[in-house]
């Protein structure tokens, strides 16, 4: 059995998706998927944290990473303005755009909750006006906080840091938007996302892969026994699409009790939803200097800091759920994913 034929699916093959952030490390992956796919891709991006390869001038993009139906507007998700411009004609919406840094959200914690609660009330609302019909909310294990793993969406959210606790509040307004106005949402919690175009990302994998090779030190802070869940780019866009093209699942269309949506129709109860998306796999940040120091070859040295507030000591996730609703099954290990990742520079 496929993973796709486990899904009671639906067919967009000329739909328009917006993906706002669609110029940062997990949109510009995800445009390029979602575009080989044959999907007609708008993005909304103010450019602040956008890869190397995007430019304000579209056509000066690498043709392979776009297709001729594909759109760039330069905007704030802040602006009403410009997200009705964003949303006219789009049938659904995978929001991306955040502020996106714990320790930053530490420094400026009203610039992130403005941009991660205000800005995805106002994509909501305008998605809620022009009658979108899906919303995908990328949201982050962060909303957990420090609890024994692995994470399933049982647990109760205990959010050590603004970004965190504004991620939250993006989940909540998600369910609110389900719940009160028919509007299809999901909420995929990313765990620690690698790959390529993440120059720009204050990830440890990408300032790891940056420090070695220029042959600095790998500065770790804390005693690196902190563990994390490394999932590769390319399975976030696959549960994505997943949750894009999702209709019923199979398994639960005689056990759930319908969910009355603003047209009276019955809905799955898999809208509103919240779900780990990672490759469910515990890895010290001792273990990854390791691998990254075996790929290289300099004789790299590890430097060690004191450890920073509100990150969190040991993470990685439960994703049954996803396998089993979503059809979501990570390919790339971390070891393959690191390889190809020092490969292509």
């Amino acid at each position: 059995m496929t993973q796709d034929s486990r899904l009671s699916t639906v067919d967009y093959p000329l739909s328009t998706i917006l993906v706002t952030g669609g110029c940062g490390f997990i949109g510009t992956n995800l445009v390029k998927y979602l575009s080989e796919r044959r999907y007609k891709v708008s993005i909304l991006d103010n450019l602040s944290t956008h890869s190397s390869i995007w430019t304000p001038d579209l056509h000066s993009t690498p043709h392979s990473l776009l297709t001729q139906s594909t759109e760039l507007l330069v905007g704030d998700i802040r602006d009403r303005q410009v997200v009705e411009r964003a949303i006219e004609r789009v049938d659904a919406v995978v929001h991306l755009a955040a502020h996106t840094s714990v320790v930053e959200s530490l420094k400026k914690p009203e610039e992130a909750w403005d941009i991660n609660v205000n800005g995805t009330f106002n994509i909501l609302e305008t998605c809620r006006c022009n009658g979108v019909d899906r919303f995908i909310f990328a949201s982050s294990n962060a909303v957990v906080g420090e609890q024994n793993p692995p994470i399933d969406e049982t647990k109760i959210p205990q959010p050590l840091s603004p970004y965190g606790a504004s991620k939250l509040a993006g989940e909540a307004l998600c369910s609110t938007y389900y719940h009160s106005f028919g509007l299809k949402t999901v909420s995929l919690r990313f765990s620690n996302c690698y790959g390529p175009h993440a120059e720009h990302k204050p990830s440890v994998i990408a300032k790891f892969i940056d420090w070695a090779r220029k042959g600095e030190p790998l500065v770790i802070y804390g005693d690196g026994n902190q563990t994390r869940d490394f999932v590769h780019v390319d399975d976030i866009c696959q549960a994505i699409h997943l949750s894009l093209i999702i209709a019923q699942p199979p398994e639960l269309s005689q056990q759930t009790q319908p969910t009355l949506s603003t047209q009276g129709t019955q809905e799955t109860p898999l809208w509103g939803e919240v779900f780990q998306i990672a490759s469910g796999v515990e890895t010290s940040i001792n273990q990854l200097a390791e691998l990254i120091k075996a790929m290289t070859d300099f004789q790299l040295s590890i430097v060690h800091k004191p450890k920073r507030k509100g990150e969190i000591e040991r993470n990685y996730s439960d994703i049954t759920k996803a396998k089993r609703l979503l059809g979501f099954e990570p390919k790339i290990k971390l070891r393959k994913g690191l390889r190809e990742l020092w490969q292509v520079h």
